[in-house]
């Protein structure tokens, strides 16, 4: 489920940064915007994949709550990324932050790990 993350929880900070990337390409933020943001940078905060810690039935229902959510951050997800790791992925590179040692995504072992059909 929903880990919660309470003010002044060192993971509060994380939670934000998510929220601000959700909302990054919106103009004007509605309240269910905002709190869709809230809701799937809080999903983040779980240990497992996204979906089932958003209590989704299936990877497909999150990708169609991204397109119609986050339409433009959807838009860059072209390789079908788990989302929690694209997530986490554009915020490292939003800070110059590449820890990953593969020249490339298609070269890379744990590529199974990061990618894949819709569960």
């Amino acid at each position: 489920g929903l880990a919660c993350v309470t003010p002044g929880d060192p993971r509060a900070d994380e939670r934000d940064e998510l929220v601000r990337l959700l909302l990054l390409d919106k103009a004007g933020e509605s309240p269910s915007e905002v709190w869709m943001a809230h809701v799937v940078a809080a999903g983040c905060m779980g240990a497992a994949h996204l979906w089932e810690d958003l209590g989704l039935t299936c990877r497909g229902e999150l990708n169609a709550l991204m397109r119609r959510n986050f339409p433009s951050l959807a838009a860059r997800n072209v390789k079908d990324m788990k989302w929690k790791r694209f997530l986490y992925k554009q915020l490292c590179a939003a800070e110059g932050i590449y820890t990953c040692r593969a020249p490339s995504c298609e070269v890379c072992t744990d590529y199974h790990v990061c990618f894949g059909p819709a569960q």
